[in-house]
């Protein structure tokens, strides 16, 4: 099929439509040449900076916002590449601690939309599907932070790493948060062949920094790190956190780096795994300034780790009663939640809201998900992958048994149920999807005070 070449855009619907229309943003083609040709055709505008590339399962959103936190308090100009966006589309692409504002995200598109539209050419030439959604986002991010410009990148892949979108930039600090299960049978069907994937992005010459790992994983990105010999620098061997003190809307952190201790660093962020993935930055930062070698300035580590944000994980945005949203969409991060969330509310009664998409490990989210519970509403999201309620709850009954089930067909019905559920000082908490949580941020936005924590 022959795609005709698109006219200007004027709103952020549109350019999010005209990506919506090249696919889905799950639907992923497992290659590298697509972007390259694309990045090629407007002179590889990735290579105007310096890059931090950040994967794993859970935490990279977290941890690439950490890194660009510190970097920017070293006076270094960062863009931020994440995903998914929770509220806004511009939130994917951050330049020096803002999103990229509407107007000029549009303007970047129409400018390289002829670009695409001859990369799109010359990929059906060649029998093969034009760029897809995330490919040509991808672009759009790379183009934006070279006309910005920037000094330096904080790059999350999208899915995977060895033949994600954003592999076709060479990080100098390849990033490994915790890896688990997830997107099975895309990435791969055991522990390792999804870390095998992931550790894809770690390219000659860089410096690895890893979260600590299951042994499964830790052995192929050791294997991965010895074939390109590079430096592999492992959470628990070659840094740690040392300390945490959980507070009123975030925790007191040490962290022993690369190259020195960085004492009582105030983290605007609930949750042990957020301690866990300040330590990884700390490093990831001392490795790409200095080589793992050299001291950052204690004040501005500091300074870094109390500005950062993370939308939609334990973030508290409404009271009496409390409600809590986190986007733990897997059985890995749920398990997180379910070991921190205790540790920072206590509530005498707690109801869950819960959507799952349909190609999650709904029963081990579930499962991970359920001692936390007194109760759940299952309900489902905007997102065409979502579960439906009942299906949800089919799952659910074995776990939680028939009394604290009750199902909703959409979130503002399954508030409303659990606030009925609740008293003043009882607790609501929105968890199970990104895609319900961003909904519940869009209808239901935070203060500035509740933002992020």
């Amino acid at each position: 099929m022959t795609h005709l070449p698109e006219s200007d855009i004027t709103t952020l619907d549109e350019l999010v439509g005209r990506l919506s229309a090249r696919a889905l943003e799950h639907r992923i083609q497992p290659r590298l040449d697509a972007t390259r040709l694309a990045l090629d055709l407007l002179g590889n505008p990735q290579r105007a900076y310096r890059i931090i590339h950040i994967t794993g399962t859970n935490g990279k959103t977290s941890t690439a916002r950490m890194i660009s936190a510190i970097l920017r308090a070293h006076n270094l100009k960062v863009g931020l590449f994440t995903s998914p966006d929770l509220v806004s589309f511009t939130e994917r692409i951050v330049i020096d601690g803002s999103p990229i504002p509407e107007a000029e995200m549009i303007r970047i598109w129409n400018e390289i939309s002829p670009i695409l539209d001859l990369a799109d050419a010359q990929l059906e030439e060649r029998g093969e599907a034009r760029l897809t959604f995330f490919e040509a986002l991808t672009v759009l991010g790379f183009a934006a932070f070279a006309e910005a410009p920037v000094d330096v990148v904080s790059l999350e892949v999208g899915m995977g790493g060895e033949w994600d979108a954003t592999n076709v930039a060479d990080g100098e600090v390849s990033v490994f948060t915790p890896i688990g299960l997830d997107h099975v049978g895309i990435l791969g069907d055991t522990l390792g062949e999804i870390a095998r994937t992931k550790a894809g992005i770690l390219k000659p010459g860089a410096i690895a920094v890893s979260s600590a790992q299951a042994p499964e994983a830790l052995s192929e990105l050791r294997a991965r790190a010895e074939e390109l010999q590079v430096p592999l620098l492992v959470q628990g061997d070659d840094f740690s956190t040392t300390s945490v003190t959980p507070g009123i809307g975030g925790q007191l952190v040490s962290v022993h780096g690369l190259a020195d201790d960085y004492p009582d660093l105030a983290l605007p962020l609930m949750g042990d795994y957020q301690a866990q993935n300040a330590a990884v930055a700390v490093a990831a930062v001392e490795a790409f300034l200095g080589g793992g070698k050299v001291p950052l300035h204690r004040e501005l580590v500091a300074e870094g780790l109390a500005g950062v944000s993370s939308p939609g994980r334990l973030q508290v945005v409404d009271h009496a009663p409390t409600v809590i949203v986190d986007g733990a969409h897997n059985p890995h991060g749920a398990a997180a939640l379910a070991r921190s969330f205790p540790e920072y509310f206590h509530f005498p009664r707690t109801v869950g809201i819960l959507c799952i998409l349909g190609d999650k490990d709904a029963e081990g989210v579930l499962r991970a998900l359920e001692p936390i519970f007194d109760s759940v509403v299952l309900t489902t999201s905007g997102s065409v992958r979502a579960l439906s309620p009942d299906a949800l709850a089919a799952r659910a009954l074995p776990i939680f048994g028939q009394g604290r089930i009750t199902v909703a067909d959409s979130l503002e019905e399954a508030l409303d149920e659990a606030r009925y559920q609740c008293g003043p000082d009882d607790g609501i908490l929105v968890t199970g999807s990104l895609t319900l949580v961003g909904e519940y941020l869009r209808e239901h936005p935070a203060s500035p005070s509740q933002n992020g924590n």
